[in-house]
């Protein structure tokens, strides 16, 4: 097998590792789903921004080889591990909320609700940058995307590529479901829809908060 090739199956195997492990339901993607049925496009799209922000961070952190050292830190990995599942109970506790209240009306949805984009942001990108998940992942495709010989360029490319991977998938999610047959498909399920996804969060926030470093 000729070093070319190799380098590309090396990529291949980075990339599809990535797509899996971010396209997979997750907190991140069930967040994206929930505001942009609830609250529209422009919302969904600004909390994805948040979540590829922090994303990009990890990326960062993987092409320079430091997330390794990182997690080697038993406090840091603690601290991450209590500040996502933190944040993950206050997530369900928000879900389970919306459950009881009444269901909305479809039309209803973008003009009783205005939520601050900022804002909207900052919580996506709080999401990610404290999901222990984030920071495996991107591990796993900087190793995987790695190869003896290979120099900087080379995990720019994993790098890169996993980026675009991501963009697409969190801006895939927030458009999916921002559509208005989602929308209407939404709020006849809405109620039981946050329930669920209030269960998942509290289950991953004490899964998170109760696992070993």
């Amino acid at each position: 097998m000729s070093a070319h090739a190799f380098v590309s199956a090396n990529l291949l195997l980075a990339y599809s590792a990535y797509f899996v492990g971010t396209a997979s339901p997750g907190p991140s993607n069930l967040a994206i789903m929930s505001i942009a049925s609830t609250s529209g496009r422009r919302a969904a799209f600004a909390f994805a921004a948040g979540v590829i922000s922090g994303s990009f961070f990890w990326a960062m952190l993987a092409a320079l080889g430091l997330s390794a050292v990182l997690t080697a830190y038993t406090g840091f990995l603690v601290a991450v591990k209590l500040c996502g599942g933190v944040y993950l109970l206050w997530l369900a506790f928000k879900s389970g909320r919306s459950a009881w209240r009444p269901a909305r009306r479809a039309s209803s949805v973008e003009t009783t609700e205005q939520p601050d984009t900022r804002k909207l942001y900052a919580r996506g990108a709080l999401l990610h940058l404290t999901n222990p998940k984030a920071i495996l992942v991107w591990m796993s495709a900087a190793a995987l995307g790695s190869s003896a010989g290979e120099g900087t360029a080379h995990m720019l490319a994993v790098v890169a590529g996993c980026l675009c991977i991501g963009v697409c998938v969190f801006g895939g999610y927030a458009a999916l479901f921002s559509m208005a047959s989602a929308r209407r498909i939404y709020t006849r399920i809405q109620r039981g829809l946050d329930a669920a996804l209030a269960l998942v969060f509290a289950v991953a926030g004490i899964r998170l908060l109760t696992s070993r470093v």
